[in-house]
């Protein structure tokens, strides 16, 4: 993607790699058009799970956890002996 220089300067002004949050704002918008999986997202992003759960809070994408969820969890954690 091409973007002028005045303008590539104006937009990293405050700082951060604009190929990043390109890179960031496509993978949100491809996750939120249901086209990209989280896991997908977090392989895209080099993300570990926990850094995913803050990455998509911090724009406002909260996930549902069910009991469900929640049980599974538990089941896996007792597995390993936690």
């Amino acid at each position: 993607m091409e973007i002028p220089d005045e303008i590539a300067a104006h937009l990293s002004s405050n700082g951060g790699d604009l190929s990043r949050r390109a890179l960031e704002s496509f993978a949100l918008e491809e996750l939120r058009a249901g086209r990209l999986s989280e896991v997908q997202l977090r392989k895209m992003l080099g993300l570990a799970r926990i850094q995913l759960d803050g990455f998509l809070q911090a724009h406002g994408i909260y996930q549902d956890y069910t009991m469900e969820d929640f049980e599974e969890e538990r089941q896996a954690l007792k597995e390993l002996g936690f």
